[in-house]
């Protein structure tokens, strides 16, 4: 839960900043939002939290 959570921050940061400095249209800032949204409902969602997990486990000892 936390991994999602600090993963939904990170790309919103990010998100927000591309907007900020107009390099996102609108349209793809939308569609990025939509394919997120819907990938997270698909059975890909557990594999991709659980690399994401994974990921973040390996940053620590580096």
């Amino acid at each position: 839960m936390a991994v999602t959570l600090s993963l939904v921050a990170l790309f919103g940061l990010v998100l927000f900043f591309l907007l900020r400095s107009r390099s996102l249209t609108p349209g793809a800032a939308f569609t990025a939002a939509g394919f997120g949204f819907f990938l997270a409902s698909t059975g890909a969602a557990g594999p991709i939290n659980e690399m994401a997990a994974a990921i973040v486990d390996a940053i620590p000892p580096l």
